[in-house]
């Protein structure tokens, strides 16, 4: 939304501290909340084995918390980070705090002592395999006459 109000120096023009922050507000208020925003998931299923896949790029294996409690598998990062710079007329000092958490319901035929993850390039993949006896189950369809 731009600023309606004129310069009392130049009439004819519109003041530039408003419009920056006029039309930037919504803008800065997402950088605020920085990397809080949910990671996309794909949750993919076979005979054999669920899978989920969590965009979660410029982080490192070891950024991640991965707990199941009570059939529920959560994934989690909290990173926070201190940057400093220090100049002959200034001190500048940023904080970065980004975290998310992301929860799934595991169904009773994964076979919660197998499950593996790994995170390459970008994208953490969690392997939850099926339990053999379900494993073994056919699909089968049935014709709706």
């Amino acid at each position: 939304m731009k600023s309606l109000e004129k310069s009392s120096v130049f009439p004819g023009v519109s003041t530039l501290f408003n419009d920056f922050f006029e039309d930037n507000r919504m803008m800065n208020l997402d950088w605020a909340n920085g990397w809080s925003k949910m990671p996309s998931a794909n949750v993919i299923e076979d005979d054999k084995e669920f899978k989920i896949e969590l965009a979660a790029p410029g982080m490192k294996k070891n950024d991640f918390k991965v707990d199941i409690v009570n059939n529920k598998l959560t994934i989690s990062s909290e990173m926070n980070d201190e940057k400093e710079e220090v100049n002959e007329n200034y001190t500048r000092k940023e904080f970065s705090y980004n975290s998310f958490s992301r929860s799934f319901i595991l169904p009773e035929s994964v076979e919660v002592d197998k499950i593996e993850a790994t995170y390459n390039d970008g994208i953490l993949k969690l392997d939850l395999p099926k339990k053999p006896e379900v494993a073994k189950l056919t699909k089968k369809a049935i014709a709706v006459h």
